[in-house]
């Protein structure tokens, strides 16, 4: 049977045009799709410390309690994290542990956390209380006296692990700039041990030292 002649060239090119057309359609509708579905705003924290490592990042939600710390040989220390976390509650976590540790532990902030409000490079202490706090949300201010000494409630004495910069203030020859270095040692040595550890701190002697034994635990 005859199939006719050939279309003529310009109803070729025609057909041709119109195809080309559909497929650069097709492909822009696509890319559309594609940048639309695609996550924004995403975060991601490189931790380079090997219990927070383990621990994962406090973003994550993927953390496990009871890792993060010195190290499988540091003492224990147990730390109450709440606030817009997964999983609040208390959590045990090896001496030397930061925020960022505590976070993970609780399965790492929610959607509705604003990590902002938080040091997470500050080394924790054993007993403290760590809450997240939402966006636009403060955090609930520090206790004004720092902690009690251990085994007498009624001590009015201030805990140099707890202590914020208005409790240290309170202390005999301690003023803001010498409350900042306290902090600041804290947060890279860790708890202090013992008060003579006050000596390392610079601009603290052994005057200062001395009229301190009676005012400060640890």
């Amino acid at each position: 049977m005859d199939a006719g002649p050939p279309p003529p060239a310009r109803a070729r090119l025609s057909i041709g045009f119109g195809a080309g057309i559909v497929i650069v359609l097709t492909v822009l509708v696509v890319a559309v799709l594609v940048s639309a579905l695609a996550p924004r705003g995403s975060s991601e924290v490189l931790v380079t410390d090997q219990g927070a490592e383990q621990s994962g990042s406090p973003f994550d939600g993927t953390g496990e309690p009871g890792d993060g710390g010195g190290g499988a040989d540091a003492p224990v220390i147990y730390v109450h994290v709440l606030g817009s976390v997964a999983r609040p509650g208390l959590y045990e976590l090896r001496e030397g542990a930061r925020i960022v540790d505590a976070i993970a532990a609780a399965g790492g902030y929610t959607d509705a956390a604003d990590p902002a409000q938080l040091n997470l490079a500050r080394v924790v202490a054993d007993g403290e209380q760590v809450y997240a706090p939402a966006i636009g949300e403060a955090p609930p201010p520090p206790p004004s006296g720092g902690a009690a000494a251990s085994g007498d409630p009624g001590s009015s004495a201030v805990n140099l692990n707890t202590a914020d910069s208005a409790a240290l203030e309170t202390l005999p020859r301690i003023g803001p700039e010498t409350a900042k270095k306290i902090l600041d040692y804290r947060d890279e040595h860790g708890p202090f041990t013992s008060i003579d550890q006050l000596l390392e701190v610079p601009g603290i002697g052994q005057k200062t030292l001395d009229g301190l034994r009676d005012a400060a635990v640890v």
